[in-house]
């Protein structure tokens, strides 16, 4: 059993207020656009709104793309069309700026936070930043290990809610969150199976850099084999992520518990995300409350896990590529629905009408 008692977050988290909400709807309907004419952007400001507790909604001034890194040793079995452990060069890569998550970060204002959790790499060859808070070298290989100790597992889970404090802290407004991995797509097909019911082949999809089709056969077996593990500890969450998770995937999950805690919003990228985020589900049923689906991968796992939070994406674009693109592409989205929620005038009052009138 772990010493951490994730039970603690269902009385922890609590919904966005409510009562601040309908009083935003209130003034949505007050507002010269008619009611509905914006489409999802009034959910969007009302739901921020509920986030924020404030009419009018602040704006948001201080996102931060935050990405959680690691290498999975599924990978070895030819999963994926990177070689195993090759999360630390695309990590390198986004640091220098060459990556679609810095293009967009940079056309956007947006920092980026890289957070090594098991990148199968020399951690000095990183700045110490990124690598501060690495449970170990690689993970297990899921199909046939555990791919953390429960310690380890722990000890990634902690350091998720650390960082997300630190987030909090520092007065970040809101979060898109993602994941720099080789094999993290695997892995997260296995805890999206696992927690839905269904089989490898439902969530088995072709990843961030497509696969062919004798890859997918081998990654739906990697799956399956890795399912059998994961299904007699479906009653312990930790305990789940330390079989079949790995510690990027279990520093993601305790990220987005301690974020709802905190009430910040998150934005969730691709498969990746979602699949913690629905492993935090299950852990607190709240917490989803707090989380918006960015956009559409076309990840049948990503769809199923969304589909199970009732968390519909905000765009469907069919970006795979992950490491948070998809999830910055949906921010000016929320942005543009925060200053349209604040800023658009309301109509005249009755008794404001006559006096003009008269």
């Amino acid at each position: 059993m772990s010493s951490l008692n994730l039970d603690d977050f269902t009385d922890l988290i609590e919904r966005p207020d409510g009562g601040v909400r309908r009083d935003a709807e209130a003034r949505r309907e007050r507002q010269v656009v008619p009611p509905g004419a914006l489409g999802r952007l009034d959910d969007l400001g009302e739901w921020l709104a509920a986030a924020q507790s404030a009419v009018p909604v602040r704006p948001v001034e201080r996102p931060r793309a935050v990405l959680f890194a690691g290498d999975h040793r599924i990978a070895e079995l030819g999963v994926s069309a990177r070689p195993a452990g090759g999360a630390g060069e695309l990590v390198r890569e986004v640091l220098e700026g060459g990556r679609p998550v810095s293009v967009l970060a940079r056309r956007l204002g947006v920092p980026v936070r890289v957070v090594d959790m098991s990148l199968d790499c020399d951690p000095e060859t990183l700045p110490a930043e990124v690598a501060g808070h690495r449970v170990r070298r690689g993970g297990g290989r899921i199909d046939v290990e555990d791919a953390l100790t429960l310690e380890e597992a722990e000890a990634a889970f902690r350091a998720g809610m650390a960082v997300a404090d630190e987030e909090a802290d520092s007065g970040t407004d809101l979060v898109v969150l993602g994941d720099v991995s080789v094999g993290g797509t695997t892995a997260a097909g296995v805890l999206v199976a696992a927690l839905c019911g269904t089989d490898a082949s439902v969530v088995t999809g072709r990843g961030g850099l497509p696969i062919d089709d004798l890859a997918w056969m081998r990654k739906c077996a990697a799956i399956r084999d890795a399912l059998r593990r994961a299904r007699p500890v479906l009653g312990d969450q930790m305990q789940l992520l330390a079989t079949v998770g790995g510690a990027d995937l279990t520093a993601m999950t305790g990220f987005l518990l301690q974020s709802a805690v905190r009430k910040m919003p998150v934005i969730l990228d691709g498969v990746v995300s979602a699949a913690c985020a629905l492993v935090g589900q299950r852990v607190a049923f709240r917490a989803p409350d707090w989380w918006l689906a960015s956009h559409d991968s076309g990840e049948p796992g990503q769809a199923k896990a969304l589909d199970r939070m009732a968390l519909e994406p905000l765009l469907s674009q069919g970006v795979t590529v992950g490491e948070g693109a998809g999830g910055l592409l949906a921010l000016p989205l929320v942005q543009a629905a925060a200053a349209l929620s604040a800023e658009l005038p309301e109509k005249p009052s009755d008794d404001k009408a006559a006096t003009a009138a008269g």
